[in-house]
């Protein structure tokens, strides 16, 4: 019995040797990858400590060269070409030659969040299911992450780049698929796109847990979250198993559509946010661009308290505050109040593409934004406000502002009549004298009929601070 015992231990060793000489990359260095276009990308991997691993990219003549630490492990940096493709990478170690194929230059983006962003054909979405016979794109890649929740940070993920074509596309994020395509079409480029979502989960969870503990408020806003057996529950858990692992990989920018699960503990989200893409950044190394999606209407039957629109007032703080930032409003999005899953996913896609288009890409687009309370002045009976984000004019669907109130001293709020000056809006209403306040959609399911020139929705907004929601 020693001798067997000794024999398989003898064997395991052996195997675990030759296992941590052999040259080996991270999944999503592979076949079919996209990297940032004329950028300094890293690649890093793991080999025999002490020995040398060289780089070959077919765009460059010259040879990297980089020695791998005493714990095995490498990292460097390679300079991209113009867009385009397809190129390969060899990579050289003196016992093993490795070649990576079929690599395109372009532009990158990584989507996260919960299920909205999550949303694909396989939910039978049929925006999805329409297109797919004509997804077949060799410009466009998609790195599907699996909903893998781990307690420590990961080094690796299990899941490679694919080419866009209709069984790839298919269990894809909609809003992904379809933000890749736009940009790709308008930028004549190459898109790779991540998808790391999970339906469910709290933004805490996609925050390193560190972050969460140490802020009192927000551990307190995390222990709200209740345990269920379809999705983890902890800080930092899908931080460590689906995003850790690559934090690094060379991105243009990040898109996010979550927050129907933090309408619980609605009161600390903007800080939640900041915090969570702060982490983010310092763990890829820059202030990537952030551009996220404000939850839709929706009837919420277990709150007593506009949950949802207390939660959009905190994301409109955040696209106020958080440099580098932008959010779209989906307010005129939803078919089905009762449905948390509006299906209308290419029209959320081409507003977050406008963003990109017009902040990192230089696009002139104007009115691009849906526009946010800016400010406001009180004159006689009426209320004069101001708006961040609007170029064009105020337009109005219809008669009157629908989902538009006001309210004098007394807190007790009357629908209100408006006129639109241009780029102001005065409000105000016959049983209001002296008025004090306005709520402008601020309710769970409004879908209020104001826009810009462009029809992009005016962000839900009060000017009060009031906890009366009667």
């Amino acid at each position: 019995m020693k001798k067997k015992v000794g024999f398989i231990i003898a064997c395991c060793l052996i195997l675990c040797q030759a296992y941590t000489q052999n040259l080996r990359l991270p999944a999503f260095f592979s076949d079919h990858m996209v990297l940032q276009r004329q950028s300094m990308v890293n690649i890093w991997g793991w080999a025999k400590a002490g020995q040398q691993v060289k780089l070959i990219s077919s765009w460059s003549k010259d040879t990297l060269s980089v020695v791998v630490s005493g714990d095995a492990t490498w990292r460097t940096q390679l300079e991209t070409p113009k867009a385009g493709g397809p190129h390969s990478i060899k990579l050289v170690t003196p016992q093993q030659e490795l070649e990576l194929k079929d690599i395109m230059i372009g532009e990158v983006w990584l989507c996260s969040g919960q299920s909205n962003m999550q949303w694909s054909g396989a939910n039978k979405l049929q925006e999805i299911l329409d297109i797919l016979p004509g997804s077949s794109n060799p410009n466009i890649r998609l790195l599907q992450v699996s909903n893998i929740a781990a307690q420590t940070p990961q080094h690796n993920i299990f899941d490679s780049w694919q080419t866009s074509r209709p069984e790839t596309v298919r269990d894809f994020s909609a809003i992904g698929y379809f933000f890749a395509e736009k940009l790709s079409r308008e930028l004549d480029v190459p898109v790779g796109i991540i998808n790391a979502s999970w339906g469910g989960t709290a933004a805490e969870f996609w925050t390193p847990k560190e972050k969460i503990l140490a802020n009192e408020q927000l551990t307190h806003y995390a222990a709200l979250q209740k345990l269920a057996p379809r999705k983890p529950h902890q800080p930092g858990v899908l931080w460590n198993g689906m995003l850790a692992p690559f934090a690094g990989y060379t991105i243009a920018g990040s898109l996010w559509y979550q927050g129907e699960d933090n309408t619980i503990a609605y009161g600390g989200y903007d800080q939640l946010i900041q915090t969570m893409v702060g982490a983010w950044r310092e763990a890829w190394g820059y202030q990537f661009p952030f551009y996220f999606v404000q939850i839709a209407p929706f009837v919420y039957t277990q709150y007593k308290k506009p949950n949802a629109a207390l939660l959009r007032e905190q994301q409109a703080r955040t696209a106020r505050k958080l440099p580098r930032s932008g959010m779209v409003v989906t307010t005129d999005l939803v078919d089905d109040l009762k449905n948390i899953h509006p299906t209308r996913k290419k029209a959320v896609a081409s507003r977050l593409a406008d963003l990109a288009l017009a902040e990192v890409y230089a696009r002139p687009l104007v009115d691009y934004k849906s526009p946010t309370l800016q400010d406001y002045t009180i004159q006689g009976d009426k209320i004069i406000l101001s708006f961040a984000d609007l170029d064009g004019k105020l337009l109005v669907r219809g008669k009157e502002i629908t989902d538009l109130y006001i309210a004098g001293e007394n807190r007790k709020f009357y629908p209100a009549k408006h006129t639109v000056k241009g780029s102001r809006l005065l409000v105000f209403a016959d049983q209001v004298k002296a008025p004090t306040a306005v709520r402008f959609g601020f309710t769970n399911s409004a879908t209020p009929n104001l826009f810009n020139s462009k029809g992009l929705p005016v962000s839900p907004f009060r000017t009060d601070d009031w906890p009366d929601f009667e």
